[in-house]
């Protein structure tokens, strides 16, 4: 088995003493005795299968026609080898493909059987697994490995996987109906999302630009009052330099006018001394003369006004005294007189008293009556000539009440005045 070449094993078989010995070697060369030693090859290239299964029933009676593609080769263990060596030495690649090919169409026969259309036909890849781990103990006895198993395709005659197919198109397309609402439906939520946070991303952009922009002026605000702070401040000092130098300058002209205003005082009080010489020589000492003089004649009249004010104080005290003498001697003369009165009135009767009232009352009648003299008409008014008439007789009816509270003498008792306030009453 094999070949020279390495393209696969090779074995020698027998020997010049009858020998059964079996060399294997595959991917290598060795010695072969010409006509003494036998050799054979077989292939270990990798062989694709196709089996198909028709009109398999599956376990619930559907009849399906299921093809598939398998990738199987000889194994190199030497014992899984050596299996196979005997088992298809001196075949040729054909007959082992059929071999293999039946086996995994027998295999996939009993499968189908046991599973539904739906088994099979939405998961081809678990199905094409579960042939291949069946199969594989089978072929495996044969010295074969299967590579790979796959399902190339699923059908029927009767058109049950076409109806599953439009069932599951309409479940397919109702969801697909489904989604595109919900899609929709979320496209349109996300949208107004978008809408909403755009404009709070527009918002919020607009604050921050008119939260920099004011910032901005703010900055810029006071960087102008920052440099008209600093400008004034410059100017000011400009001003207040130019204040000290004119200051200085000020002070250096007070300084000249003070030593010049010194240098005239200077002379002016040399002038001064001067005239004050002059003044004391010419009318000072004179003056001085005139006012001593003056000074002794006010004296003079000082002492003259003084006596005379003397002699005509104790003038006037002596009038005085004088005056009070006779005024003490007229009080006592009055007194006397009072009292001599006193004791004639006291000596008088009720009769005497009224007698001296009445004639006292037209002069007392008369200092009342003295400021109305002045008067130049008197108007009473009153729509009622009786109520003229009534308060007259009040004004009379008063009368005695007055002239006893001046003098102590009751009027009321004249029996004339007792008449008339008899009839007002």
């Amino acid at each position: 088995v094999g070949g020279c070449s390495g393209l696969g094993p090779r074995g020698l078989e027998g020997g010049c003493c009858g020998s059964d010995l079996k060399q294997y070697v595959f991917g290598g060369w060795a010695w072969a005795w010409w006509c003494i030693s036998d050799t054979q090859r077989i292939s270990l290239e990798i062989m694709t299968l196709q089996p198909r299964c028709e009109d398999v029933e599956t376990a619930e009676g559907v009849a399906l026609t299921v093809t598939g593609v398998a990738q199987v080769k000889i194994m190199t263990e030497r014992e899984l080898l050596a299996v196979a060596c005997e088992q298809f030495l001196g075949k040729n690649v054909q007959d082992i493909k059929n071999v293999v090919l039946q086996t995994l169409e027998g295999h996939l026969r009993s499968i189908l059987g046991t599973l539904t259309v739906e088994q099979i036909y939405q998961d081809r890849d678990q199905f094409a697994k579960l042939v291949r781990e069946v199969a594989a103990p089978d072929v495996g006895r044969m010295g074969i490995e299967i590579l790979s198993f796959t399902i190339k395709d699923v059908y029927d005659k009767v058109e049950y996987l076409s109806s599953l197919g439009k069932t599951q198109t309409a479940v397919v397309q109702r969801d697909a109906d489904i989604g595109v609402a919900e899609a929709e439906r979320d496209a349109g939520i996300r949208e107004s999302e978008c809408k909403r946070e755009m404009l709070d991303i527009k918002f919020m952009s607009d604050t921050k630009t008119a939260d920099s922009k004011r910032a901005f002026e703010m900055q810029k605000a006071a960087f102008s009052q920052e440099i008209n702070i600093k400008t004034a401040e410059a100017q000011l000092a400009y001003e207040l330099q130019g204040a000290r130098e004119q200051q200085k300058i000020r002070q250096e002209e007070i300084e000249i006018e003070v030593v010049q205003r010194k240098k005239q005082i200077d002379v002016e009080e040399k002038e001064i001394i001067r005239m004050d010489k002059e003044l004391t020589a010419t009318i000072k000492r004179p003056a001085e003369a005139e006012a001593h003089r003056m000074q002794q004649i006010a004296e003079g009249e000082k002492v003259k006004q003084v006596l005379i004010a003397q002699a005509e104080a104790e003038k006037i005290r002596k009038i005085g005294e004088a005056e009070a003498s006779v005024i003490e001697a007229i009080g006592k003369a009055d007194a006397e007189k009072m009292k001599l009165k006193a004791e004639a009135y006291q000596q008088y009767g009720d009769a005497a008293k009224m007698a001296l009232v009445l004639d006292a009352l037209p002069q007392i009648a008369a200092k009342v009556a003295a400021p109305l003299a002045k008067v130049d008409e008197i108007v009473i008014l009153s729509g009622d000539s009786n109520k003229v008439t009534s308060e007259l007789s009040r004004l009379l009816a008063e009368i005695p009440a007055s002239v006893h509270a001046l003098t102590g003498v009751d009027l009321s008792k004249i029996p004339l005045i007792q008449k008339a306030t008899g009839a007002q009453a």
